[in-house]
């Protein structure tokens, strides 16, 4: 998959009369991050909104073609063992769109960090617990509707912390038994399955 920087945007028109297009467009500028090479596309504005499409942000194209944007995060699928079961951590998002949804916590990565500093951060910040961090599992590839998510996620346990819920609106520890009797979100889901493993 390619990912691209948008460079910039401006605006194609000064609205639709003049063009027959039936909304206003713009033109984004888009560098490949590996090759530099520039690629220029209109997009109409009220997608690019949606979206959340702006400068400075990463942007990839979906296998149909669609201009999305490109998110990249962590996630911890923290585990311990409890009468002989291993259990598995999850958390119900407290906030938008996927409000009530489960997930495995953690976080985007942010400039100059690598991805198991990122997640030491996110859990830190998120449920005031410090981890250690252990093997990538897998990272996840996940087109949602308006973005593409990659997340990068490693076994992880509790050195210590109170797992405090400072977004999340629910948390619990699953046995391999009870890990499809919540709703996870679709790219967590994908995990399930290696995880029973």
């Amino acid at each position: 998959m390619k990912i691209y920087n948008v460079r910039q945007i401006t605006e194609a028109d000064y609205g639709c009369e003049d063009t027959g297009r039936k909304e206003p467009t713009a033109l984004l500028i888009l560098e490949e991050t590996r090759s530099h090479r520039e690629e220029r596309i209109e997009m109409t504005e009220r997608l690019i909104e949606k979206r959340g499409i702006a400068e400075g942000k990463k942007v990839c194209f979906t296998e149909s073609g669609e201009l999305i944007k490109y998110i990249r995060v962590v996630a911890a699928i923290m585990h311990k063992e409890v009468d002989g079961k291993k259990m598995i951590f999850a958390t119900a998002r407290g906030y938008g769109e996927f409000k009530g949804w489960w997930e495995f916590p953690g976080g985007k990565i942010e400039a100059g960090e690598t991805p198991q500093e990122a997640l030491v951060r996110e859990i830190r910040e998120e449920l005031s617990t410090e981890i250690a961090v252990g093997d990538l599992i897998k990272t996840i590839e996940y087109d949602y509707p308006d973005f593409h998510l990659s997340m990068d996620c490693f076994w992880a346990e509790v050195v210590s912390g109170s797992l405090d819920l400072k977004e999340a609106e629910a948390a619990r520890w699953l046995t391999d038994e009870e890990l499809l009797d919540v709703k996870w979100l679709p790219a967590d889901l994908e995990l399930i399955e290696i995880i029973k493993e």
